[in-house]
């Protein structure tokens, strides 16, 4: 049997979206670090981003909620004979928002036991 792995991409919406996703995030609604200008600069990889993404009952919740969709999801795809899942979060720039977030669910698939891979299309840009 096959394993069954996930891919966690983080784009930038102005570079256009992925073409080969299979579910979709918009994070675009979530505090924007680029407006901070010690933040600006630096990424979803860096802990001072992250801390500034999801230190907001908003982003809290929307992780909460989303990480619950997936742990329901995963099991009925694999049902389905999928084995592969490509799960893209995307904000304006794909810097930020959708690195932190990407991160976060990727630290939060594998704790429930599933291969991930996280891609961060756009974060050179």
């Amino acid at each position: 049997l096959e394993p069954f792995t996930v891919s966690l991409v983080s784009f930038g919406y102005k570079y256009g979206v992925p073409s080969d996703l299979d579910l979709l995030m918009d994070v675009r609604f979530l505090p924007n670090p680029y407006y901070e200008p010690e933040l600006k600069e630096l990424t979803g990889r860096d802990e001072r981003v992250r801390e500034y993404v999801m230190n907001s009952e908003v982003s809290r919740e929307f992780l909460k909620r989303f990480a619950d969709f997936l742990l329901f999801l995963l099991p009925e795809y694999i049902k389905e004979g999928k084995h592969h899942l490509a799960v893209g979060i995307g904000c304006t720039g794909g810097h930020h928002r959708s690195v932190a977030v990407g991160h976060a669910l990727s630290e939060y698939i594998q704790s429930i036991g599933y291969p991930v891979t996280e891609i961060h299309r756009d974060i050179t840009r």
